[in-house]
């Protein structure tokens, strides 16, 4: 086996964000959600907070890299709820998406209500 010596060269460039045009423009109606994902426990709240400000949709799920498989916060303007899966849950086999989505299903369910 021949290993070839070459250099990678990889070019980024800047995108816009596609939250706001989603919530001001394409769906202002719509219960969106967003996600945030820290290396930094401290700041995950405030972050979250700073992000239903900045572009005004209903949730963010929260959580921190070191615990992404086993706990997230779900925040909204006026909540936080902590989702987190037991050490039987994890030997069961449950995933912490389950409990994400049931969240979700609820409070989506929730919001249609409160909007008819």
């Amino acid at each position: 086996m021949r290993m070839i010596n070459s250099v990678v060269e990889i070019t980024m460039k800047m995108v816009p964000k596609m939250l706001s045009p989603l919530v001001k423009d394409w769906a202002p109606r719509a219960f969106i959600v967003s996600f945030k994902l820290e290396t930094d426990p401290e700041i995950i709240i405030s972050r979250a907070r700073n992000a239903l400000e900045v572009y005004q949709h209903q949730v963010v799920v929260a959580n921190i890299l070191e615990s992404i498989q086993s706990c997230v916060v779900i925040v909204t303007r006026d909540s936080e709820t902590k989702l987190l899966l037991s050490e039987d849950e994890i030997a069961k086999g449950v995933v912490i998406e389950e409990k994400i989505v049931e969240d979700l299903r609820s409070r989506h369910t929730a919001f249609i209500c409160g909007k008819n």
